[in-house]
């Protein structure tokens, strides 16, 4: 006995040798990354600066630690606030002599999108040059391309460019069938989050709404695209209907683009652009490696204006870079009012919207926080429901003309088993002291006692969102309530029935806020900031990140959408104030 317990131990003492030799030698790995380089991309004479947009992007990509970039355990993202600054630090960088748009395949929202067009348009009148080059331009790359002084094409490279759509799948005959149904109360005709659940057809107030905001984004797209390529928005409506662009002849017939070559050939245009010879190599440099480089020199005793990011779902929990949560956003916004050298905030919002608790704890910091500083909201691709609720009080609201906003509105979705407990065999009894002590049971029908509790709740909270919204936008309960009901707007339309002043992105946002603090220098700083343990992502990341690639790898990049909506659905509590549908803009 004593020779086993002996040989256990030993067994166990050398399990945890090797898990302590692996813990230190990755710690010591990620200690030497950090410290081998210093992070400075070397920037040749005659550069290129190649926009490579291969990566999700984001609102603001939250740095990293040397544990996750070494070891490749980092998201794959790219800060939208970084791209546009290393953007506008090229104009005038005297060793970028221009831009090449390739690699296609944009990963961000056409507001998102919109914003790094605009900084492309104003590094053109530096006089550098912009091309741009493809063997697939989705609808989205070519309207960022449309920037360029040339488009190119491969030969036999494909495009689309056949207008906007949405699809939304209705989940009805699906739910009697399987017994599992979801139990909906909601207010709002519009508010369509739910209608799945409900119908097995588009009802017409939701195909209104959305063939008016997707008909605003897209003559939004189409002037700006028609004024870069001298085209007007009639003749590439007709290029659309037609699939004027399906070939890339047809694509230079109709002006849409400018030439085709192969990589090679694009790249002897590029050499000669950039002067320089025909056997040299390009120099070429990537946006992710040159936004290291762009950093510009900052006064640190100059006032500050602090730009607050929320961006994803609002839930009722702590919250992290990717969820919004009360916790940190309470956190990062008392921190702002008590730091006397930052003078002006600007609240930059991209959330289809969550919780209504968390959105109404959210709001009121910042109603406080406005006592003492001027707000100013940026909106990104969305800032709808819960986003426009956080967003509804500040001093000045600025969003894109692509910007889905709006959505005022209140629903509340029940999961409930009873149809597929019956099909299985299966039956729940309950037991209670009184009367309605047992609540809600999965496995019995919705009550209509229950129903009109949980209604009178979701009246409650769409009552009290009227009304932050009329006292925020200085307008009657009525007037609000007129383009609420849960209705979906863009940018364009937003700002004519008062929902936002200005349309702009998140340049707008600043210049306005220093306007309000009367300031003509600043520098901005970054909220909330987050913390992260060393030893918890040793212990936790490797085998997370890994699963997730996995999975991602097993399933793609759609399928893994639809289940990581699936997962978030499955955390949300409480009554929600939430964008009314999945919107993914084709």
């Amino acid at each position: 006995m004593k020779f086993l317990r002996n040989v256990l131990s030993t067994v166990v003492g050398v399990f945890l040798s090797i898990i302590l030799l692996f813990i230190f030698f990755f710690a010591f790995m990620a200690i030497v990354s950090a410290i081998g380089g210093d992070g400075t991309v070397k920037v040749k004479e005659k550069s290129i600066l190649k926009l490579d947009l291969d990566r999700l992007i984001k609102d603001h990509a939250y740095a990293v630690s040397p544990f996750e970039e070494s070891f490749g355990f980092a998201d794959p993202t790219m800060g939208l606030d970084d791209i546009v600054q290393a953007i506008e630090y090229a104009e005038t960088d005297e060793r970028i002599k221009g831009i090449s748009i390739q690699d296609g395949f944009v990963i961000a929202g056409i507001a998102q999108t919109k914003a790094i067009r605009d900084a492309l348009l104003k590094f053109k009148e530096s006089g550098k040059f912009i091309y741009a080059y493809g063997d697939f331009y989705s609808q989205k790359d070519y309207y960022l391309g449309s920037a360029a002084d040339s488009i190119f094409i491969n030969p036999q490279g494909e495009m689309d460019f056949r207008g906007l759509s949405s699809e939304v799948i209705y989940l009805k005959d699906l739910q009697e069938k399987s017994g599992i149904k979801m139990e909906v109360i909601r207010h709002g005709k519009y508010k369509s989050a739910v209608e799945p659940f409900l119908e097995n057809e588009m009802s017409e107030a939701n195909r209104e709404q959305i063939s008016v905001f997707l008909q605003s984004i897209w003559n939004e797209m189409l002037a700006e695209i028609g004024d870069s390529r001298s085209l007007s928005t009639q003749q590439l409506n007709e290029i659309a209907d037609e699939l004027g662009a399906r070939s890339p002849e047809l694509a230079i017939e109709n002006r849409i683009i400018d030439g085709v070559s192969y990589m090679d050939e694009y790249e002897a245009l590029l050499r000669k652009a950039s002067d320089i010879e025909e056997d040299d190599d390009l120099r070429m440099v990537s946006i992710k490696d040159y936004i290291k480089k762009a950093k510009p020199d900052t006064d640190l005793d100059a006032s500050k204006i602090a730009i607050l990011y929320a961006q994803g779902e609002i839930m009722y929990a702590k919250g992290d870079e990717d969820i919004i949560g009360q916790v940190t956003m309470t956190k990062a916004i008392r921190k702002i009012k008590e730091d006397e050298d930052i003078k002006a905030v600007v609240l930059r919002v991209n959330s289809p919207g969550g919780s209504a608790l968390a959105s109404e704890l959210i709001w009121r910091e910042i109603e406080l926080l406005k006592e003492e500083k001027p707000v100013i909201v940026s909106m990104g691709n969305v800032a709808a429901s819960g986003g426009y609720y956080i967003a509804c009080n500040a001093d000045k609201i600025v969003a894109e003309p692509t910007t889905i906003t709006g959505s005022i509105g209140v629903f509340g979705t029940l999961p409930n088993l009873k149809g597929l407990a019956d099909k299985i065999g299966m039956n729940a009894e309950q037991v209670g002291t009184n009367e309605r002590a047992s609540g809600y049971s999965l496995f019995e029908p919705l009550s209509d006692d229950f129903r009109s509790y949980v209604k009178e709740g979701i009246e409650d909270i769409y009552s009290t969102f009227l009304k932050r919204v009329a006292d925020g936008r200085g307008m009657t309960v009525a007037e609000v309530d007129s383009i609420a009901q849960g209705r979906v707007w863009a940018g364009t339309d937003a700002i004519k029935n008062g929902l936002v002043d200005e349309l702009g992105g998140l340049d707008v946002a600043l210049k306005l806020a220093a306007e309000a603090a009367d300031l003509e220098e600043y520098r901005t700083v970054d909220y909330p900031k987050f913390k992260k343990d060393f030893f918890q992502e040793l212990s936790a990341s490797p085998l997370a990140k890994a699963k997730e690639k996995m999975i991602k790898e097993e399933i793609g990049d759609e399928a893994y959408e639809v289940l990581h909506r699936l997962k978030a659905i499955s955390r949300q509590k409480g009554i929600q104030a939430r964008l009314p549908f999945e919107i993914n803009i084709k």
